[in-house]
């Protein structure tokens, strides 16, 4: 009668799907003598990976000899020898582990070994620089380092397990590939929970100590909560965000096996990452919100540090590319690699593929308009360029003045716009997203689009406070593009036709909400809290809210859902913000004609009585009195929107 062991390892053999490349070596290596070592990160399939290797040797008639270092008492004698008559596969399980006594195994225990016998070994790390130093080893040892699996494999995994095809994606996104994550994700699926990331799982912390192994300290935890948070982690970066001296738990991260060194700095393999950020958001919001501002703020020096803007452009092309991926936002959620594209300033010998390009995947009318924006304001321009340096793509963002109206329908709506809801000031810069296409996608995804994503949010960064308003009108998807635009603070305000085209048009205007609150309001978007003034209200908007705040001054219960308690200056004021209104609506009165003051005095702020009682101690008819309180309402809405605006 078969075990249970045995029914266990049968269902493992089942549900084991992908590595064809590793089982090929293994079976190419039967028979003889060797090492293969094998390795990879925590929950990557090291052991199921054995265990179809066990289960082979034994097909093919050798003995196959398990070896798990979780279970030994690390000493010479601990260690198995296989018979020498009989050919075997000995298999060396969590060898990080036995890495204390590495010497002594690689100098003396497998030499020991009898001449047919295979070695295989699994471990986090790959072998040291003692064997790969060592010719002889060089010779018999082939090494196998596993990855997460294929798209295909994650898939062929997916159906053996009966998961329904439309959550593959979502569930091969969420764990990256990653076995061990994919499996409690699959394990999720029939608790009747749908995963969109790990932070939906319910068994994270069960998971985290397979992937990260055990931490020393809470400086080595807050070092690896920071290098999860950061794009790249340097010595200076991790220093700048802890404020301590970094030096020793920078060279323990650098030899975590799930962590990986590139020319910028370190970074964590995705899993670990997202499992990281998933706990800590989990289990210390406040400490997760406190890193993720220090994070936003070293990042903004760094970039400001930076001198070329091809640098700066490759720093934010890295960031994009990392949030995009998580982002839940399909428009950020499938920027590619730039694959070595790199951005440029406009050349005369771009003109031609420009106009062709825009001719071809957006009509003559909106080339006709390209060609008058690269003559007015070839500054504005960049070129997405290949690695050879060839046109791709391109982008425009304009400076628009008012000497610019009567020819570009999509600059007229934008300053139309401005004019109505906030007209600028001497020196205030009205800057237009107008144009993007690269040449072969158009407006989809692109080595392009990402580079122009990247430009935007270049600038959102060093956006100076002479610029009043932002509009993107350069997107033709109004149904794709409208929430990732939201989410970064622009706000959908009208629409322009060009030729058969309808494009939207998203802004953001600065004077309302400065550098300072934007970071703020993304900062409260990524950790959750909850965000004032998400839609900026318009001139006539915001009269109307003033003329309800007068009416309801007394009632606190209406009060409080008036929405200029989301305004700029409501929020920058040290009240309460029902209280920070009323002495707002009190000082902007003051400032008015006393005859004017009075009136809304009396009427609103101290009423004395009936409104026709309030005309009847003024002294006026009741129409000349509705005639006057009107035009007070006007004048302080008029006076508040300045102050809101900074427009005078």
């Amino acid at each position: 009668m078969p075990s249970l062991g045995h029914t266990l390892r049968e269902l493992r053999r089942w549900s084991f799907t992908g590595r064809d490349e590793e089982v090929a070596v293994f079976r190419g290596a039967l028979g003889g003598t060797g090492l293969l070592f094998v390795h990879g990160p925590g929950g990557v399939g090291k052991s199921a990976l054995l265990d179809v290797f066990a289960g082979i040797a034994a097909e093919k008639g050798l003995d196959p000899v398990r070896v798990d270092a979780r279970h030994l008492t690390l000493g010479r004698e601990a260690l198995p020898v296989p018979a020498e008559d009989a050919p075997a596969v000995l298999f060396l399980d969590t060898y990080e582990l036995l890495e204390p006594v590495d010497d002594w195994v690689r100098e003396h225990y497998l030499p020991s070994l009898p001449e047919s016998c295979l070695v295989v070994i699994a471990g986090r790390r790959g072998p040291g620089p003692r064997w790969r130093a060592d010719p002889a080893w060089r010779a018999v040892m082939r090494v196998l380092a596993l990855g997460n699996l294929s798209e295909q494999d994650g898939r062929a995994y997916l159906n053996a397990q009966d998961v329904p095809a439309e959550a593959h994606d979502r569930l091969l996104k969420g764990s990256s590939g990653h076995p061990l994550t994919l499996s409690m994700m699959v394990d999720a699926v029939r608790r009747g929970i749908t995963p969109h990331t790990l932070a939906d799982l319910p068994d994270l912390g069960a998971l985290l100590p397979h992937l990260i192994g055990e931490v020393p300290s809470a400086r080595h935890r807050t070092a690896l909560e920071v290098c999860a948070l950061l794009l790249v982690t340097t010595e200076e970066l991790l220093r700048s965000m802890t404020g301590d001296d970094a030096d020793d738990v920078f060279a323990w991260l650098r030899a975590q096996v799930f962590v990986d060194e590139s020319p910028y700095g370190l970074h964590p393999h995705d899993v670990v990452r997202d499992a990281l950020v998933a706990d800590l958001r989990w289990r210390d919001p406040g400490r997760y919100a406190d890193l993720y501002r220090r994070k936003l703020d070293v990042f903004q020096a760094q970039v400001r540090a930076t001198a070329a803007e091809r640098e700066q452009l490759d720093l934010m092309v890295r960031t994009v590319a990392l949030n995009g991926a998580r982002s839940p936002f399909p428009a950020l959620a499938s920027l590619p690699p730039t694959m070595r594209a790199y951005a440029d300033g406009l050349r005369d010998a771009d003109r031609a593929a420009i106009v062709g390009m825009t001719e071809r995947w957006q009509g003559p009318e909106q080339a006709e308009l390209v060609v008058h924006w690269m003559r007015r304001r070839p500054e504005d321009f960049r070129v997405f360029r290949t690695e050879s340096g060839e046109p791709r793509g391109f982008g425009a963002y304009l400076d628009l003045a008012e000497a610019d109206l009567g020819v570009d329908p999509g600059t007229d709506a934008m300053w139309e716009h401005a004019a109505k809801n906030g007209p600028t000031r001497a020196g205030d810069r009205v800057r237009a997203w107008r144009f993007f296409l690269d040449r072969d996608h158009g407006q989809r995804p692109s080595p392009s689009l990402t580079l122009f994503v990247a430009w935007q949010m270049l600038e959102i960064v060093l956006i100076g406070d002479d610029t009043a308003w932002s509009f993107v009108g350069a997107f033709g998807d109004d149904e794709l593009w409208a929430p990732a635009m939201e989410s970064l603070g622009f706000h959908g305000v009208c629409t322009y036709d060009v030729g058969e085209a309808r494009f939207p048009v998203f802004a953001h205007d600065w004077r309302r909400t400065g550098v300072a609150e934007y970071a703020e309001q993304l900062h409260a978007h990524q950790t959750g809290r909850p965000v004032l003034d998400e839609v900026p209200l318009s001139e006539p908007e915001f009269a109307q809210a003033v003329r309800d705040a007068l009416r309801t001054l007394h009632a606190p219960e209406l009060l409080r859902e008036n929405p200029l308690l989301g305004s700029r200056m409501v929020r920058r004021a040290a009240s309460e913000p029902t209280e920070a209104l009323r002495e707002l609506l009190t000082d902007a009165a003051a400032a008015l004609k006393p005859d004017l003051t009075t009136l809304i005095d009396r009427t609103f702020l101290h009423p004395a009585g009936a409104q026709e009682r309030v005309a009847a101690s003024l002294h006026l008819s009741f129409n000349t009195y509705r005639r006057h309180r009107d035009k007070a309402v006007a004048q302080l809405a008029e006076s508040l929107w300045e102050r809101e605006t900074g427009r005078r």
